[in-house]
């Protein structure tokens, strides 16, 4: 069973909207600290030199990582979680990503395309992110730690298609699928994921407890909540 986590790191997306998950996080029972991260030179987070890519957003995060740890994250911050739970797998208890491509290809999956109207309407973002096609399909394997993914069917960016790519990819993997749920379902179903992100930090992939009937090594099923 893995290890309860003692602090919870809250990423955003492009968005930087660093209250993007406070509707969640209030309403979460968990008793980890709480902390939540802005993306320098997104949203209302002030640029910072030598941040040219997903990596050197990770070790941000990572700087944060200072004893057991969940990370909760959306869109572009999923990625970042995959590429620091993969360097610090020892620290990471839990992963849940919601509506993220996780560092996958996803231009077989039908995504829509949504970079160049969010650059038009963003004109101070940074060129790396325009450019970035971080690619880590192939580590995904790596990661041990349960995961949750949170998904809406009625979300063009990410489709639900990604979300069962990255079940299939990743070992402790439960997919999670809200009708009519589209990129912002942190906001619109913030009751229903808090009660989902309770149950996996305290039961997550490899008990049975709070009616979790998994069994270990078991690839599961998608869910419709």
């Amino acid at each position: 069973m893995p290890a309860s986590p003692t602090k919870l790191l809250f990423l955003p997306g492009a968005s930087g909207n660093t209250q993007f998950w406070h509707p969640v996080a209030e309403r979460l029972t968990h008793p980890a600290q709480q902390v939540h991260i802005g993306w320098p030179g997104f949203g209302n987070t002030p640029p910072v030199p030598g941040i040219t890519g997903m990596e050197d957003l990770a070790t941000r995060v990572l700087a944060e990582v200072d004893r057991p740890t969940a990370l909760v994250a959306q869109s572009m911050g999923g990625i970042v979680a995959v590429l620091a739970a993969l360097e610090r797998p020892e620290l990471i208890t839990h992963l849940i990503l919601t509506v993220t491509s996780g560092g996958v290809d996803i231009s077989d999956l039908d995504a829509q395309d949504w970079r160049p109207d969010f650059a038009a309407a963003n004109p101070t973002l940074p060129r790396w992110f325009l450019d970035d096609r971080t690619d880590l399909t192939l580590r995904l394997a790596e990661l041990r730690m349960p995961v949750l993914l949170l998904w809406g069917d009625a979300d063009p960016i990410s489709p639900v298609r990604v979300g069962q790519r990255l079940a299939q990819l990743l070992p402790r993997a439960e997919l999670h699928v809200f009708p009519g749920a589209d990129h912002s379902l942190g906001f619109t179903h913030a009751d229903e994921m808090a009660r989902l992100v309770d149950r996996h930090l305290v039961c997550g992939q490899w008990d049975t407890c709070c009616h979790c009937v998994k069994n270990r090594g078991q690839k599961n099923e998608n869910r419709r909540s």
